[in-house]
């Protein structure tokens, strides 16, 4: 099909190799040959009057001119795939769909294991890829490679999002740790050595740190990790101490021996907000809309995590301030 003078698939062409940065793999992605690739690129290179790509190895690095193309494009194809083609309803039993979601591991211990279980039970067929929260996780979604984003609203853009629960930061450490043995302060807190999350190559920090280097607290990072469930194995044995939020200290502390004490800041950590995040096409999506359904609907049976002092368990130690 042509339009204007350019024939539609050649935009197809062009999006998967904006995607695989190969010629092979992008043909592969298609399902072209390399020949039909390959005079793919070269039509396209003659209607836009531009090399589009330049091969670097044998990679495809694109021109100015490819990169403005490459969103408008993708964008395109996607409502295409969403609007026109993803016409059936969707029935959850007899679905295979696979959503690919990106997520912190905290989300995934105190949250979504809930979603995969119900999801076993509903639409058996279904699966997931669960992604960890890396430095393009925004490109990831505008580019519709993932299907949904679970992170703090505070981190969000103004792409369609869904509130799912609350929580708040605790500071934890291990059991034997005689620093927390009484009332925490501030000032201990500063001195004491910090274990803390640090997300994808350019160590994007967690909440509670981007909070506090916003209002100018600057810890004693000792150990850094990729993800809160690193944090509590971290602490035993020695005195350091972190920050994690309560549903996940209440999580571990079933199992190793923690204890969890309230924050001491001279200014309130606010409660964050966990929120679902998706590609702005995929709002008429039937498959999309039935995961955020299940999805919001599963956060509004969270309970609201006890303050520390009334938790109990084996493996839980209290002060309480």
């Amino acid at each position: 099909m042509r339009f204007k003078g350019l024939d539609l698939n050649l935009l197809v062409a062009l999006d998967a190799l904006m995607i695989e940065r190969n010629l092979t793999a992008a043909a592969r992605r298609i399902n072209l040959s390399q020949p039909a690739m390959s005079a793919a690129v070269g039509r396209l290179r003659t209607y836009f009057d531009d090399e589009l790509f330049t091969l670097v190895g044998r990679e495809f690095i694109p021109t100015p001119r490819a990169e403005g193309l490459a969103s408008a494009v993708r964008e395109a194809l996607l409502r295409i795939q969403h609007s026109i083609l993803s016409w059936e309803p969707f029935k959850p039993a007899q679905s295979n769909r696979r959503f690919k979601i990106v997520l912190s591991d905290y989300v995934t211990l105190v949250f979504f294991e809930k979603i995969v279980e119900r999801a076993a039970r509903e639409a058996p067929g279904v699966s997931f890829d669960c992604l960890p929260i890396g430095d393009d996780f925004e490109e990831l979604l505008r580019r519709g490679d993932v299907d949904f984003l679970i992170m703090p609203e505070a981190f969000m853009s103004l792409d369609p999002h869904a509130v799912l629960f609350e929580d708040t930061f605790v500071c934890v450490g291990c059991r034997s740790n005689e620093q927390l043995s009484e009332p925490l302060t501030f000032e201990r807190y500063m001195s004491l050595g910090h274990v803390a999350v640090k997300f994808g190559n350019t160590r994007k920090p967690s909440f509670e740190e981007w909070y506090l280097l916003e209002h100018g607290i600057k810890r004693r990072i000792e150990v850094a990790v990729q993800g809160f469930s690193m944090v509590p194995p971290m602490l035993l044995g020695t005195e350091r101490v972190g920050t994690i939020p309560l549903r996940l200290a209440q999580h571990f502390a079933k199992s190793i021996p923690l204890q969890i004490v309230e924050l001491p800041l001279p200014l309130p950590l606010p409660p964050f907000i966990e929120a679902i995040q998706w590609p702005a096409f995929h709002d008429s999506d039937p498959a999309s809309l039935w995961m955020r359904e299940l999805l919001v609907e599963e956060a509004s049976r969270m309970v609201s995590p006890r303050a520390p002092e009334t938790l109990e368990g084996p493996g839980i130690q209290q002060v309480v301030q």
